[in-house]
């Protein structure tokens, strides 16, 4: 019954509605339950070592045969830079003055793995049906070996020339991701890429999912993924509206009961208003999209400061944990798209089933 039948054809699912693969707060859970109702769960392995990767997909071989979505991110991994980082470490100083912190002390690292060859032999062992990329695609061999398992492969575009290029990589379905959108942008292309980056190309020149999403529809072959600002039924009818085969939802999916997030990102997400998220760079270095908090606002969201990613969060995780502790979230991120104050706090296949039934109610209205 749904208007474009491309995804759920290429995917084997029911509804074609991707849950977003959140790194951090997504696990085996959430990717059963979506997987059961009928969408494409997804798990995230970026937060992940290779060993824990290993274990959430034994409990989703355990609990579901359904498709689900296995999600890489595939930055290049930094040259560390001392100075930017000794000057990141003085830029907190104050902030770890007020918690009796050490400004001096050792501080944890601040990881998000790259796929890699240890990653690739995971698809190798568990063959996902979807495999899903932030940031581009690997380079051509660990990519060939993914597509020798039959898995079909995804990415996320910020930009028509994004999309072209992933398309022309062989790609089988293109997420477009509008500026709306929670968490990392999937920038890959452009000066916008760098970890330098100008602040007017990561804060001012992303397109919004209404205006990018029919370009992208128009300049591609493949199926594309709407993804950014979209919560609700409403969202879901407008993305097919505009040429999409489908959705990709995240920030919806962070009220469901199966998210990992604490206590304090929880309840900000609960009040959370249309104009409380902003574009920032603080926390690992590479513009993601969170609710304002006093880190964001008295540093300024986005900062020449931050080192590369995904080593800015490192010096944070201190005020974080000393924050948290005390019930506040000011020094950590809280991901949320444009459209949080749409959540609704359902079970994930619970929230799935209803996503689907309103939104195919909303598109066959006479």
């Amino acid at each position: 019954m749904w208007p474009d039948r491309r995804l759920t054809s290429l995917f084997g699912i029911d509804h074609p509605i991707l849950q977003a693969p959140m790194a951090g707060p997504c696990y085996a859970d959430m990717a059963v339950a979506v997987a059961e109702a009928g969408g494409l769960g997804a798990l995230p392995t970026a937060t992940f070592t290779p060993e824990q990767a290993r274990a959430e997909l034994q409990i989703i071989r355990q609990q579901t045969a359904r498709p689900i979505n296995l999600n890489f991110f595939c930055h290049r991994p930094p040259d560390i830079d001392a100075a930017r980082e000794a000057g990141w470490r003085a830029r907190l100083k104050p902030f770890y003055e007020e918690f009796g912190i050490d400004p001096t002390a050792p501080i944890p690292a601040s990881n998000r793995a790259p796929f890699n060859d240890a990653l690739c032999q995971l698809v190798e062992e568990f063959r996902p049906r979807v495999v899903s990329f932030h940031f581009g695609l690997p380079d051509e061999p660990l990519l060939a070996r993914v597509r020798a398992t039959g898995a079909r492969i995804i990415s996320s575009a910020t930009t028509v020339e994004e999309a072209l290029w992933l398309e022309a990589h062989g790609a089988d379905a293109i997420v477009a991701q509008g500026a709306e959108a929670g968490g990392h942008r999937g920038i890959f292309l452009g000066n916008a890429a760098l970890d330098n980056a100008d602040p007017l190309d990561i804060a001012g020149t992303q397109a919004g999912t209404m205006a990018l999403v029919p370009q992208v529809v128009d300049a591609v072959k493949v199926p594309v993924i709407a993804a950014g600002g979209i919560a609700d039924a409403r969202g879901i009818a407008a993305a097919f509206a505009l040429g999409a085969a489908g959705v990709q939802i995240g920030t919806a999916y962070l009220f469901c009961p199966e998210a990992r997030i604490s206590a304090p990102h929880r309840a900000a997400l609960l009040s959370a208003r249309d104009n409380q998220t902003a574009l920032t760079n603080i926390f690992t270095g590479r513009p993601a999209r969170g609710l304002v908090n006093r880190i964001m606002r008295e540093l300024g969201p986005i900062t020449r400061d931050a080192p590369a990613f995904p080593t800015a969060g490192g010096a944070l995780a201190p005020l974080k944990a000393k924050a948290e502790a005390q019930g506040s979230g000011d020094f950590g991120a809280l991901w949320a798209g444009q459209a949080a104050s749409l959540g609704r706090a359902l079970p994930a296949g619970d929230l799935t089933r209803t996503l689907a039934a309103e939104a195919l109610e909303r598109l066959h209205r006479p």
